[in-house]
């Protein structure tokens, strides 16, 4: 019997000690990551933005960019924004949960309640319509924004996009472990900061690979956020949740009517690329896919030049993506980062078949 208490008091030290090293982690990594923006009470969450106004000659129309999972505001500000300051007004934000956006008690139902808090927002900034860009995860909430905000949407734009039900619904273990009762909000309190904190560097790589990760990628762009018990919770509740929506949300892609422009890579190993992405150009009238050779699964910054020309193109501009396409492969047919460590995704042929 004292075995089993001194087990049991180990077992409840050691529970301590790791939420106490999570509790000072987080903390430190908000230290090092303080908001950039402003904050706005949206549909009950108090939403961070970045909004950027419209230049006085702007020659392109508003812009509104959705972030993936794991992730926040600033992954597709900081290789963006450059490109696109001066020429159009554009809104940068935390998905609800992420970043330093509150949950709110209206989204943690699926990407619709996400693209109602972006309208919202829109509302607020006054914002009437614009040209939505999404990135992985944020590709879900892109398409709910064109299906049930048409009247706001001048055009789409999908990078590397997660949309349509894949073979089996898998997830990665933890995603689900988190969205568990109790033991759920238990891991997320202990082990998540640490496991995670010596994980990022790979995990890092592999949603890069085959292309290199930017120099101090994570830094810069504060995936750490990502860490923190709360954070990690509601971007597992995100995509635990993913494939529930794209089986109800799949069927009524062919509502959207907004131009529309996709980009993939076909070595992305992060998503089922000839799913979702060869999917929404079914899907979608009249959708363009940019298809590039030996792209991984962040468009956003190793093809920057190549997502300005998307977002050209749905605007009206006269843009030849195919040939900027080629440019990008050009610049990137040598990269072989990460493949040693990271499989590239094979889909099974039966799944390939139009549906």
């Amino acid at each position: 019997m004292n075995l089993i208490y001194a087990v049991l008091a180990f077992l409840m030290a050691l529970v301590f000690s790791l939420a106490g090293v999570t509790r000072v982690g987080s903390w430190l990594i908000e230290r090092r990551n303080p908001p950039i923006g402003e904050f706005a009470d949206i549909n009950g969450a108090r939403i961070h933005y970045v909004h950027v106004p419209a230049p006085a000659n702007a020659e392109l129309p508003p812009i509104v960019f959705i972030h993936g999972a794991s992730a926040n505001l600033r992954d597709q500000m900081l290789p963006l924004r450059p490109l696109l300051d001066g020429r159009a007004e554009m809104l940068f934000f935390d998905r609800p949960g992420h970043g330093w956006s509150g949950r709110g008690p209206g989204n943690n139902e699926d990407p619709s309640a996400q693209a109602n808090t972006i309208a919202a927002l829109m509302d607020r900034l006054g914002m009437k319509k614009a040209v939505i860009v999404g990135h992985s995860f944020g590709g879900a909430v892109t398409t709910a924004f064109g299906r049930e905000h048409p009247d706001r949407t001048l055009g789409l734009v999908f990078l590397a996009p997660a949309t349509h039900p894949w073979p089996g619904g898998a997830t990665s273990w933890y995603y689900n472990l988190t969205t568990m009762p109790v033991v759920g909000w238990l891991f997320s309190e202990t082990l998540t900061y640490p496991a995670g904190t010596l994980q990022m560097a790979d995990a890092t790589t592999c949603v890069f690979s085959p292309n290199k990760v930017p120099n101090n990628y994570a830094g810069e762009a504060s995936i750490p956020l990502v860490l923190r018990p709360s954070a990690f919770r509601a971007n597992a509740t995100d995509v635990a949740g993913l494939y529930r929506y794209a089986l109800g949300a799949a069927p009524h892609y062919a509502e959207i009517e907004a131009p529309t422009v996709v980009i993939s890579g076909d070595r992305d190993k992060v998503v089922y690329a000839h799913i979702h992405s060869v999917g929404l150009v079914r899907d979608i009238a009249g959708a363009e896919l940019v298809w590039v050779h030996n792209l991984g699964h962040k468009p956003d910054w190793i093809a920057p030049d190549l997502v300005v020309g998307a977002i050209e193109k749905v605007a009206g501009k006269d843009i030849d993506l195919q040939a900027l396409a080629k440019t990008v492969e050009a610049r990137i047919a040598g990269d072989a980062y990460g493949t040693d460590r990271c499989a590239d995704i094979k889909v099974p042929q039966a799944e390939l078949a139009p549906t």
